[in-house]
């Protein structure tokens, strides 16, 4: 593009980030017009070819006729597109509305530059106001000096306060119009302090001691504004603050995201210039430099319970990414914001914009507790970014925090998306913590416990937490049961008569609901699942269930698992069903029916129990190789006719590492004075591993 066909530029700048915009867009090739108030803001506009500057304010109609001239001129010289950009003071709503209104009236594009918020950076101790004259009505019932850091157009409301000559320290620019005012006002002397900010903490610092200060009134003025170096020093100088919130929640684009828009409408590359204090904004572009990307989580959503290193991160970062929920905060920093959660998503952005060199990723709580930053930093790893991992405070802690209790001995467990065995946990640990995912989470929860026998547990629910509505509900299942929660909360119980169950397998067959289904007996049992060899998270098939026996020790020893009991017999599966209450054994499901048909919907096991197969065995064990060609079997046989069906099952099928007991158990049986020893049905236990064969794999 030639310089006669360059767009032109009408700037309202008043504020540092409109003023270095211009400096980039006249620095571009683009003829540039500043607009400032007042001969103070003309002396801030730095001097350069092709940024023109007009002084003075004017009304909605004078901006009209003065975008219109630059229409006119602008055709003239070729037929340049005229863009409006209002980068006035998050203050100034009256100027903004007239900018808007004129652009509307004169056809002419217009984009709102906002400046970066701290307003989330507020302590609690801050006192929050819509208006000066809501902060002076405020101040009329303290004690204390006050420096004012409002500026002086709005002084007068102040002059209201009972004795404010003596109280009030305004701070204002060191121009005659400003002196004049204040002085005008009773302001004078010591009570007056004539500087240009911005500020550092330091300065602010030692100015509120020099007063004694017991009260600060500030603008919320964002980062450019200093508003963070003035909380900061408030608190080392121990001094309340009382903030004046934006008049408005504005519609624009932080600088960063006008910048892109600007350069993709126009075709134009900005290069970035320094900023107020002189730090460059961002660091170029390498060629063949990789995106640096950051994971960071955020806490539970609240700018106060984020790190200072996250937040830090957040500020230097060119895009911030995240689920609508994380990146709100990030919409007060003026930077470009895309809402996604999926990797595939993030990564596609990544891809898309290299023109942003540092990308911060927001993930909820603390990125080690179930995080997805897992996942997510090695999808990114794969395609060569360079990835930084930023803890957060995770849910667990402040949650315990706030209940007043440790948590180091707390059991860890996430029910959001996912299966888990609560009711076994809670049953075996007297404190255990979950993450609860769905509107009637909370009440399923609550009627499990019932079901199981575990009324008695304390439950406290969590929702919001971090949040103004957060709200923490005590109370046991019969309490809590059909109330309504959020979506996402999370829930820690607490069972004092929690008790560890034995580690080894062998329950006495006495403990047992048994009517007058089979069921394998105590040594027998405690063999084959020796032989199973269970993990903690196993997916267990116990087919021919009976009782349900087995299966209740199975899902003991694979507390984290899945244990099938898998059932034809009606009677047997309502047997099932009551033992798996009596254990608390969450981690049962009952299905009736007969295998192998009834094993086909279920998921892929990693072990499998047969008690009882009703002359299927060769197509359940095909079944089960045929979903895990790893499988581990464990197979019980009493008849010499299924002794035989099974050796030759074994030795056809693509099986390994065969072993084949025979048990014989007697039981000691008292008669009188005597024990006499009562032979039990002799059993047969064989177990193998699938091996590889390619029609199962």
């Amino acid at each position: 593009m030639n310089k006669e066909e360059m767009p032109r530029f009408l700037v309202f700048a008043g504020t540092v980030e409109g003023r270095t915009l211009a400096g980039e867009l006249a620095a571009s090739g683009c003829p540039v017009t500043v607009s400032v108030a007042t001969e103070y803001g003309e002396k801030l506009v730095e001097e350069q070819p092709g940024l023109a500057v007009h002084r003075g304010r004017m009304t909605a109609e004078e901006m009209v006729s003065f975008m219109e001239e630059m229409k006119r001129d602008a055709e003239e010289n070729g037929g340049r597109p005229c863009q409006v950009v209002d980068a006035t003071h998050p203050y100034a709503a009256a100027v903004s509305e007239n900018i808007r209104t004129a652009c509307e009236a004169a056809h002419l594009p217009c984009l709102r530059l906002l400046r970066e918020s701290e307003q989330e950076a507020a302590t609690e101790d801050c006192v929050f106001v819509a208006s000066a004259g809501e902060a002076a009505d405020y101040l009329k019932n303290t004690e204390g000096n006050v420096l004012l850091t409002t500026g002086s157009k709005e002084l007068a409301v102040f002059t209201e306060i009972p004795d404010y000559q003596a109280r009030l320290f305004p701070r204002v620019l060191s121009t005659a119009e400003s002196v004049l005012s204040c002085t005008k006002l009773g302001f004078e002397g010591k009570n007056l302090i004539c500087m240009q900010g911005p500020f550092s903490e330091e300065l602010n610092t030692a100015m509120l001691k020099q007063i004694h200060a017991t009260w600060m009134v500030t603008k919320e003025t964002g980062k450019s504004g200093g508003f963070g170096e003035k909380l900061s020093a408030a608190r080392k100088a121990g001094v309340k603050v009382i903030v004046i919130g934006r008049p408005v929640k504005e519609d624009g684009y932080g600088a960063q995201e006008l910048r892109r828009i600007l350069e993709e409408r126009y075709g134009l590359k900005l290069e970035r210039q320094a900023e107020g204090d002189g730090a460059v904004s961002d660091v170029p572009a390498v060629a063949g430099e990789k995106t640096q990307v950051t994971l960071a989580g955020i806490g539970m959503g609240a700018y106060r319970n984020m790190t200072v290193e996250v937040v830090e991160a957040c500020r230097e970062a060119d895009a911030i990414l995240g689920a609508s929920r994380m990146v709100e905060f990030a919409r007060t920093l003026g930077k470009s914001v895309y809402c996604a959660y999926k990797d595939d998503e993030l990564k596609a952005y990544i891809d898309a914009h290299p023109e942003y060199r540092k990308v911060v990723i927001l993930l909820s709580g603390d990125i080690g507790f179930y995080s997805g930053a897992k996942k997510l930093r090695r999808r990114l790893m794969e395609a060569d970014y360079p990835v930084r991992m930023l803890s957060g405070i995770s849910s667990v802690v402040y949650f315990c925090g706030k209940l007043g209790t440790s948590w180091e001995d707390v059991k860890l467990l996430s029910l959001h998306g996912k299966e888990e065995n609560i009711v076994g946990a809670v049953a075996r640990n007297q404190k255990v913590f979950a993450l609860i995912g769905g509107k009637d989470g909370v009440n399923r929860l609550c009627r499990q416990f019932m079901e199981y026998g575990l009324s008695g547990v304390k439950l406290h629910v969590g929702e919001r937490l971090s949040y103004p509505e957060e709200r923490i509900t005590s109370g046991t299942p019969e309490q809590l049961e059909g109330m309504a929660f959020d979506g996402l909360c999370v829930v820690l119980a607490e069972n004092p008569n929690a008790g560890e169950l034995p580690v080894t397998h062998g329950l006495p067959d006495e403990c047992f609901l048994r009517d007058k289904v089979p069921m394998t007996k105590s040594e027998v049992r405690s063999i084959s699942l020796s032989k199973l060899q269970l993990r903690p998270g196993s997916v267990v098939y116990d087919v021919g269930a009976g009782t349900g026996s087995v299966s209740i020790e199975m899902a003991l020893q694979a507390s984290e698992g899945m244990v099938y009991a898998i059932e034809k017999n009606q009677t047997a599966v309502e047997l099932i069903e009551k033992n798996k209450r009596v254990f608390r054994t969450a981690n049962i499901q009952v299905i009736e029916g007969l295998a192998p048909e009834a094993m086909e919907d279920l998921p892929v096991p990693t072990h499998a129990f047969i008690g009882g197969s009703s002359g299927n065995l060769r197509e359940i064990m095909e079944c089960l190789l045929k979903k895990n060609p790893e499988c581990r079997i464990v197979i019980n046989t009493i008849a010499l006719e299924s002794i035989a069906e099974t050796l030759d099952c074994v030795k056809s099928l693509p099986v390994t590492d065969v072993d084949i007991a025979g048990v014989s158990v007697a039981k000691s049986k008292t008669l009188g004075r005597y024990h006499m020893m009562m032979g039990q049905n002799p059993v047969y236990i064989i177990a193998c591993k699938g091996g590889t064969a390619d029609e199962y794999a």
